[in-house]
């Protein structure tokens, strides 16, 4: 563990430890007991020691004392015992993932009104009214009501304008494009050449499992007519388990993906952006002619989403496409859980300022932490750099 050093670790230094007890001797004549008491509460009250203690406690997990082996028979029949009761557990909390699962299938059919009329509006299918179009703003940033005039009678003055030089935009355009590009996860699989047809994605849609069915979900992604592909509906599936596994019950920790199917993609000839065409030169060894072969190669593209990596039967994947599945299964997850549910937010950028406003409190008191750690290395006359030096980031984030 590295230590720590700062003006309250100097007061605790064993050395120093001595001189206290010794002056608290002199001056209050309190017993030993007492003494330890107090000392004890000043290091609890020390944030940095109480972060390396908890470093070691961490370092302590997944290392067996060896007691367990230096258990009678008798004893360790009993704990047998206990780890039946814990595998029966977890088979009561796979029924109540299962339970979960029908509550979302339930409140999903509350909400798909609510998003169907979010579609709507979008595409342009429904105009919504004015009354619908009110947004009261935060109190911090509502304005003064001759203010709000000033600014209504200036955005009417550029909506006039607007409307004469072209004509009215219908609905909202490049709505899940900009959603797409406002998020990190979303925007890294985007390609310049997927843009121009995410315009034409209208709605992206959840579908549950039917009742009595395996555990799944369905992400339907609605387009509109295009030049690129004849699909109007994109479905990428997830079928999910919410059992413990037998051969290791202990590890079960709700409801995992098992493995996803996408769906073909009927593209429009020459259009397919999954796929390149590039030419090579190839020179004979014998005769020394060049010729040029073509060959069509896979290409980077937002739409290889849908032709995810086939698991074999015997469920082993190299580890390239291990990687693609667990970034695809964690894809589909956000999408699920954030992305439909909030999308005008992450339209807006609300939702990534929140998510940016968590990250930077933590990284704040992080920075906080390292800086006065910092500044008292460098006061300590008795600092070595290679001593002290910083445990993985790992173990700080802890």
């Amino acid at each position: 563990m590295a230590d720590i050093d700062n003006k309250d670790q100097a007061e605790m230094d064993p050395a120093d430890m001595e001189d206290v007890e010794e002056v608290e001797e002199e001056e209050t004549g309190e017993d030993e007991n007492s003494k330890a008491r107090q000392l004890t509460v000043q290091m609890m009250q020390n944030p940095q020691i109480l972060a390396a203690l908890q470093e070691r406690l961490d370092g302590l997990n997944g290392s067996p004392s060896g007691y367990m082996e230096s258990l009678p028979k008798v004893v360790k029949r009993r704990v047998n015992a206990l780890k039946n009761l814990q595998v029966k557990c977890a088979h009561i909390e796979a029924k109540f993932y299962e339970e979960v699962h029908e509550l979302e299938r339930k409140y999903a059919a509350l909400y798909q009104p609510l998003f169907d009329k979010r579609s709507d509006i979008v595409k342009a299918a429904y105009e919504p009214t004015d009354e619908e179009c009110e947004w009261k703003a935060d109190e911090e940033e509502e304005l003064t009501v001759s203010k709000q005039d000033e600014m209504k009678e200036k955005a009417k003055l550029e909506e006039e304008k607007k409307d004469e030089e072209k004509e009215d935009p219908k609905g909202i355009p490049e709505f899940w494009l900009t959603v797409f590009k406002n998020v990190d996860l979303l925007s890294d699989m985007l390609q310049e050449h997927d843009e121009p047809i995410l315009k034409h994605l209208q709605d992206i849609k959840v579908k549950f499992s039917d009742p009595g069915q395996p555990m799944s979900f369905t992400l339907e992604f609605h387009f509109e007519a295009n030049d690129f592909f004849t699909n109007t509906v994109l479905t990428k599936t997830y079928k999910m388990r919410s059992e413990p596994d037998e051969n290791d019950p202990f590890s079960f920790d709700g409801p995992e993906i098992m493995c996803c199917t996408g769906c073909t993609i009927d593209w429009t000839k020459g259009k397919n952006v999954t796929l390149k065409t590039i030419k090579k030169k190839q020179k004979h060894k014998g005769r020394g002619t060049v010729r040029t072969v073509t060959k069509t190669v896979p290409n980077d593209s937002f739409f290889n989403f849908f032709a995810p990596p086939e698991v074999p039967e015997n469920g082993e994947l190299d580890e390239d496409s291990e990687a693609v599945l667990a970034a695809d299964f964690e894809i589909g997850h956000f999408i699920r859980e954030r992305i439909v549910p909030r999308a005008v937010l992450y339209f807006t950028g609300e939702a990534i300022e929140d998510d940016d406003d968590d990250y930077d409190e933590e990284g704040e008191e992080a920075d906080d932490e390292e800086g006065e750690e910092e500044a008292d290395e460098e006061n300590d006359p008795d600092y070595d750099p290679k001593k002290d030096a910083a445990p993985p980031a790992e173990c700080k984030q802890q």
